[in-house]
């Protein structure tokens, strides 16, 4: 089957309203792949329901700057509150419970990109909400049970008290908090054990006016082992190249564009290039795994953030100074690619100057 592996942006909206909304990414790829993603985005006072979600992901902040969030995760009886600003990262185990507030005078907007291996539709985040009124794509817990299982649950006198309880909140995922109303505070002292904010870090690749390249892996968040996930970032300069890479462990990858524009390209099974595509900001686009994927950027440059379905992201580089390549015997590079040993002494003296980021050749 050939997959359609064109960027696209978020084709779903679950809710939209003065609060903010919630869009999704949907795809028979996505399913197939085991990978979602979806987009949170919430006006000042804007309050999404605690809720749970069939799948590990991590959020990245991609606007603003007081964004608060509430966890309690899985097997603890306590919660976290923690403050978010534009470049965190921070990973939501399957299994969580989750809210999140706007506490800002600005727009506050997450996107999230997880592996749904066991989600309940392949391909997509389905949300589990404790309250609310029902919406797409969700499942809500309190208003499902009778009166009478709701009352002797919950030490109850009578209906009246039951509906109460599961029927006054109408809102549907998303309300905004009246004035007046003060929501927790952020907790500081596990702000660093749940979140990186990965604009600010230190690069793992750096190259002057071509961009940089960074990963973030349990070993910096340990969080991440939990969810299962691991999350790459690239930002290039204009005209400047993401080079050909693969992931050797059969991880998929998930790629938002977060700035500027470029072009894209993918190969997959023999040798066959099943993308090649300009992409833009507001766009996602799937690398199954094992595929290899080449990006340049635009006259914009632009930024690219990912989540690989696995801790430990075993990236094989294919045109670097960290290329198997240069793993290989000069003679097996030789007569695998059928040329003479001086283009072989060529072909590996050239690719020996490349980092993972390329200049521009203009």
């Amino acid at each position: 089957m050939d997959l359609d592996l064109s960027p696209k942006f978020p084709q779903k909206t679950l809710f939209e309203g003065e609060g903010g909304s919630y869009k999704a990414w949907s795809s028979s790829e996505l399913a197939v792949a085991k990978v979602g993603g979806g987009m949170l985005l919430l006006q000042p006072r804007g309050f999404a329901f605690p809720h749970y979600t069939d799948s590990s992901k991590i959020g990245y902040v991609l606007e603003g700057t007081e964004g608060i969030v509430g966890v309690v995760l899985p097997n603890s009886a306590k919660e976290v509150v923690l403050k978010l600003k534009k470049g965190d990262i921070i990973p939501v185990p399957l299994g969580t419970l989750s809210w999140w507030y706007n506490n800002g005078d600005s727009k506050f907007v997450v996107v999230f990109l997880g592996e749904t291996s066991k989600s309940y539709i392949p391909g997509e985040f389905t949300y589990f909400l404790l309250s609310g009124g029902i919406g797409v794509g969700i499942l809500l817990t309190m208003a499902g049970f009778s009166s009478e299982f709701t009352s002797r649950a919950y030490n109850l006198k009578n209906q009246e008290e039951a509906n109460k309880l599961a029927k006054s909140q109408t809102g549907v995922l998303i309300i905004k908090i009246e004035e007046g109303i003060i929501m927790p505070q952020p907790h500081n002292d596990f702000r660093d054990k749940m979140v990186y904010n990965i604009d600010a870090a230190s690069a793992d690749v750096d190259v002057q006016k071509g961009g940089v390249f960074k990963t973030l892996t349990s070993s910096k968040l340990p969080l991440l082992e939990q969810a299962g996930l691991s999350v790459s970032y690239v930002k290039l300069d204009a005209s400047a190249m993401y080079s050909p890479t693969y992931t050797a462990n059969g991880a998929s990858r998930l790629v938002y564009i977060v700035k500027g524009n470029g072009q894209v390209q993918i190969v997959g099974i023999n040798g066959k290039r099943v993308l090649d595509t300009n992409i833009k900001a507001g766009q996602m686009f799937l690398v199954p795994k094992f595929f290899a994927v080449a990006v340049v950027a635009g006259s914009e440059g632009m930024e690219l953030v990912s989540t690989l379905t696995s801790t430990w992201p075993f990236v094989e580089e294919l045109a670097t100074k960290n290329s198997v390549w240069n793993a290989l015997s000069p003679i097996v590079s030789q007569v695998s690619l059928n040329v003479t040993p001086d283009f072989e002494e060529l072909f590996k003296s050239n690719i020996t100057k490349n980092s993972i980021i390329i200049l521009s050749t203009n």
